[in-house]
C-alpha cells in the first residue's frame, strides 16, 4: 500500500488533490495506506488544518515520515520550479512522481526534467484528468467511429475568472500554461500531432494594475491528417466554460466538461441531419486520474499516464513554441477572444 506526500500546497495541491484523495481513499481499498496525507509548501508557514493532513516543515522531515520506497509524490509546484522540486524528491530517493500540467515551462525545464527522470529512473507521469474523463472516452470513440462523419475542424473554449489568483501571485507567467494544456493534451489525443499555426497572448487589467501575459490565450494548430483546431481560454470572462466543438462532415458534437468541484457532470450534443441528441455523463475526471495512478504504482507499473510521457512532452514543446509565437505580437494587444471572434471564428 502506498503513501501521499504532496509538494506545493497551493490551488492544485491543498484545494484540489487533498480532497480527492481523502474521497478516494475511502473508495480504493488495498491501495493507500492508513496514514494521513503529508504535505511540504516549499516558503510557506502553513499549517493542518485538516485530521487527514500532516504538513512537514521540509521535504526531509516529510522522508522521515514516509518510506520514499513506497510513496507517491504528487508534484504542485508552479512550472517554474518544477524541475528543481523533482530534483530535491529524487534526492531523497522518491520515485514515483505525479507532475501537475503542465510537465514543464518551457524547454529548458522540460529537458532539465527528462535528463533527471532518465539518471534516477523515475516513474513519472503527469495529472491529466482531460484525459481521463468519461466525455473524452465518449469523444474518441466518436472520432473513431466517425459518427456524424469525419472530423473537419475542432475548437475548445476554456474560460474563466481567474483575478484574485493572478493578482496575488506569481506562480504562473503565462496564460497559456494554465487551462490550455488540458486542451492541447486532448486535441493530440483526439486528432494526432501538430504544429502551431497561430498564438496570441493578453494581459489581464483591473483598473490601473497590469498583470502580463495572464488575460488569456488564443492558440491554433494545424494536425498532421490536415485538420484544424483552436483553444481559447480568457481568464477575464465573467463565467466558466469548458466546452468543445467538433465539426463533422454530417453534423457535429459539443461536449460540456465539469467546470467546478461541486457537480461532476459533463454534457455532450450530437447533431446530425438537423437532429440533436443528448447525454450526461458522470465525469469525475481527477479522481479517476489520480485512481489509475494509484493502482499502477501499487501493481509495480509506471502508474497513470506513463504511456502518455511523449503526449506531455509534446504539449510542452506546442505551448513553449506558442508563448514565442504570442512574443511577436504587443504583450497589450488584442484580447486573443476578440482577435478571433473579429475574424469570424
Amino acid at each position: 500500500m502506498l503513501y501521499t506526500l504532496i509538494v506545493g500546497l497551493g490551488r492544485s495541491g491543498l484545494g484540489l488533490h487533498v480532497p480527492v484523495l481523502s474521497r478516494a481513499r475511502s473508495q480504493v481499498a488495498g491501495t493507500f495506506a492508513d496514514h494521513p496525507i503529508v504535505g511540504v509548501d516549499p516558503g510557506s508557514t502553513a499549517r493542518a488544518e485538516r485530521p487527514d493532513l500532516l504538513i512537514a516543515e521540509s521535504l526531509r522531515r516529510a522522508r522521515d515520515l514516509l518510506d520514499p520506497a513506497r510513496t507517491v509524490v504528487h508534484l504542485c509546484t508552479p512550472p517554474a520550479a518544477r524541475a528543481e522540486a523533482l530534483r530535491e524528491v529524487a534526492a531523497l530517493g522518491f520515485s514515483r512522481i505525479l507532475m501537475e500540467k503542465p510537465l514543464a515551462g518551457d524547454l529548458g525545464g522540460l529537458r532539465g526534467v527528462l535528463r533527471l527522470a532518465r539518471e534516477q529512473q523515475l516513474r513519472l507521469s503527469v495529472v491529466a484528468p482531460w484525459l481521463h474523463s468519461t466525455l473524452t472516452r465518449r469523444l474518441v470513440q466518436l472520432v473513431g467511429d466517425r459518427g456524424p462523419g469525419a472530423v473537419r475542424s475542432v475548437s475548445v473554449t476554456q474560460h474563466k475568472p481567474r483575478f484574485r489568483r493572478s493578482l496575488s501571485t506569481s506562480s504562473h507567467t503565462s496564460a497559456f500554461d494554465v487551462e490550455v494544456p488540458h486542451a492541447v493534451g486532448l486535441l493530440l489525443r483526439l486528432l494526432g500531432d501538430a504544429q502551431v499555426r497561430g498564438a496570441r497572448c493578453a494581459d489581464l487589467r483591473v483598473g490601473t494594475t497590469t498583470v502580463p501575459n495572464m488575460g488569456g490565450a488564443h492558440l491554433e494548430l494545424l494536425h498532421t491528417g490536415g485538420i484544424r483546431s483552436e483553444v481559447l481560454s480568457d481568464l477575464s470572462a465573467p463565467v466558466r466554460q469548458r466546452r468543445i466543438v467538433l465539426g463533422m462532415e454530417d453534423g457535429s458534437v459539443v461536449g460540456h466538461y465539469a467546470v467546478g468541484q461541486d457537480d461532476d457532470f459533463a454534457q455532450l450534443e450530437i447533431t446530425r441531419d438537423g437532429h440533436t441528441t443528448r447525454e450526461v455523463l458522470r465525469d469525475d475526471s481527477l479522481t479517476a486520474c489520480l485512481t489509475h495512478a494509484y493502482r499502477g504504482y501499487a501493481e509495480g507499473d509506471d502508474g497513470a499516464g506513463a504511456g502518455d510521457l511523449g503526449l506531455h512532452v509534446r504539449t510542452v514543446e506546442l505551448l513553449d513554441e506558442a508563448k514565442r509565437w504570442a512574443a511577436l505580437f504587443p504583450a497589450g494587444g488584442t484580447h486573443p477572444r476578440k482577435e478571433a471572434l473579429s475574424h469570424g471564428r
